[in-house]
């Protein structure tokens, strides 16, 4: 015992004597060093720095009790390379890049972007206390300060222009996912030596037309924006339930007094008054007046100017995250939207409107290409529609698959007799293919549009085009839906044409398609020139100098907002 009381004793000497050698090797930073003749500003801002980096690393990101840096050795092998000089002052006077990169961080919403996220708050105190106190102005630990954060928050700027805040997934086809410290340690350095910041700052940016449209539109947005928070409604709630209904009306009225469409001494309106309000909110807002409440009022009541600048701010970051460059050519498809759009030579050669997944068969993202075309083709059931839609009425009653006009066949594709199966034993799915013949009735419509995926999605025509009148098209099991099957497969065959020069003649052209579809004829079509696709979420885009949003219906912009944007504030 007495010898496991010797050991302790010595570790505990020894880790005390390794703490305080630690301490030891810390070098001071100071709380306040006055200078008394600017000429020598420089040389003591530098040594303060110095100190400062010096108990900087991966884990220690204060350089002050309250002051912390977003890329701290970033800044400190930036600092090393420049001897610790000070970038953004000289001799107690600012640079006019200084200037610059204050005036960016005040407007960064201008670009999507959060002013305090680059330590705006704490900028514009040292850069006015400095310019208007004059004995401040003689204490280096200020401009250290003032360095420090301004050079951090442009590291962190170039961080956020190129790359943007969302994680990389597997839709992120942007090549430079990950920034090294070497990259911004070398924009920064042609900044100091060409000294355009504009210029600089345009060139990290994405060049997609999307993007640049969208910035058109971000500046009146932003100047006109109405920053004020209001209450957020939860909806659906649980019909039956009188709390969660009871609940739902007492946020619903107070939501509806900040939009001064009913009177805030009314504690409990009636359904006359909750009526009246709501369609005095419908008529200013240019929704169907019916006095109703229901997910587009909620949506609308949901959707105040913050929520909308978040929403810039996440689609921003998505172009963030598309190649540098697109293709000559491709099929671009955004949901909230409802269209599908051509796109040649970075120029529109036509749009059309689409059906895409309801919220529970959403419709995934994705980039594929085109493989081939099917005229007048069969539709297999995925086996998800089986088992959710298919199988409980077929427990009750087995002709249920032939009254809709569907087959069902065995593994070596012979048809069964539906009412010769025992569907009770089966919950998960069927050892069975449930197939829809072609025809004009077919859910797949007179053509479909292949593409490998893992999802076993596809465009197509459908038999159901009433719904395209619509205004809400998150509609189908997953698929995607295309108005304007025609152009897409016209534009597809006259793109293999012209792409064929010097190669065997192709098999087929657009009269081709025409005439197959007129005499209902069953034709794969082999795409050679496969068309690139990309199904993607932008809830926003601008047009002509104005935003245009659409829904968020999936709730992907909400769960983004939440998980990259909420904390950051606006000033």
């Amino acid at each position: 015992m007495q010898k496991l009381q010797s050991v302790y004793s010595y570790c505990l000497i020894f880790l005390t004597a390794m703490f305080v050698l630690s301490c030891n090797n810390k070098k001071t930073v100071k709380d306040k060093d006055v200078v008394t003749n600017p000429v020598s500003m420089d040389s003591h801002v530098t040594e303060n720095i110095s100190n400062v980096l010096s108990n900087v690393s991966s884990g220690a990101t204060k350089i002050y009790d309250s002051i912390s840096l977003h890329l701290p050795l970033v800044v400190k092998e930036f600092y090393s390379q420049e001897n610790n000089a000070p970038i953004w002052s000289s001799a107690t006077k600012w640079k006019p890049l200084t200037d610059s990169l204050y005036k960016f961080i005040t407007h960064a919403e201008y670009e999507g972007l959060f002013p305090n996220d680059y330590h705006f708050s704490r900028l514009k105190f040292l850069k006015d206390t400095l310019d208007a106190d004059s004995i401040t102005r003689m204490n280096a630990v200020y401009w250290t300060k003032a360095d420090l954060l301004f050079t951090d928050a442009f590291m962190h700027i170039i961080k956020d222009l190129k790359q943007g805040r969302l994680q990389p997934d597997s839709l992120s086809l942007n090549k430079d996912s990950v920034l090294i410290g070497k990259f911004f340690i070398a924009t920064l350095n042609t900044l100091t030596e060409k000294k355009d910041f504009t210029a600089l700052l345009n060139s990290l940016q994405p060049q997609h037309k999307g993007y640049w449209e969208l910035k058109k539109g971000i500046k009146n947005f932003v100047d006109s924006m109405d920053r004020k928070q209001y209450t957020r409604l939860t909806y659906p709630f649980k019909k039956g339930v009188a709390k969660d209904s009871l609940f739902f009306i007492k946020m619903l009225r107070k939501r509806l007094v900040e939009s001064a469409c009913i009177d805030s001494g009314i504690s409990m309106p009636d359904s006359s008054q909750l009526s009246k309000a709501i369609k005095k909110y419908q008529l200013k807002h240019g929704l169907v007046v019916d006095g109703k409440y229901g997910k587009n009022v909620v949506n609308s009541l949901n959707s105040n100017d913050i929520e909308k600048f978040n929403r810039i701010a996440v689609t921003m970051d998505k172009y963030k995250q598309l190649p540098e460059k697109m293709p000559d050519t491709y099929i671009w498809v955004n949901l909230p939207g409802y269209y599908l759009r051509v796109i040649n030579d970075d120029t529109l050669v036509f749009e059309s409107k689409v059906i895409c997944g309801k919220p529970d068969t959403r419709t995934p993202l994705l980039t594929a290409k085109i493989t081939d075309m099917i005229t007048y083709p069969t539709w297999t059931v995925p086996n998800s529609i089986i088992v959710k839609q298919y199988l409980p009425k077929l427990k009750n009653n087995p002709n249920y698959i032939s009254r809709i006009g569907l087959k069902l066949l065995n593994s070596k594709g012979e048809i069964v007799d539906p009412t010769t199966v025992n569907w009770s034993k089966y919950s998960r799915g069927i050892p069975y293919k449930v197939m829809q013949g072609s025809g004009d009735n077919n859910s797949l419509g007179v053509i479909k549009f292949n593409f490998n995926n893992p999802y076993y999605v596809y465009l197509h025509d459908t038999n159901q085009r009433y719904l395209f009148k619509n205004s809400s098209r998150a509609l189908s099991h997953g698929c995607v839906r295309v108005q304007d099957w025609d152009k897409l497969a016209y534009y597809i065959a006259q793109n293999d044409s012209i792409l064929n020069t010097n190669k065997p003649a192709l098999k087929y052209n657009a009269d081709s398609i025409k005439n197959w579809i007129a005499g209902k004829e069953h034709r794969r079509i082999d795409v050679k020139n496969q068309i690139p696709l990309y199904i993607r979420y932008f809830s926003c885009e601008g047009k002509k100098g104005k935003i245009t949003f659409y829904d968020d219906i999936y709730g992907d912009d909400k769960a983004l907002i939440d998980k990259y944007i909420a904390k950051s504030d606006y000033r």
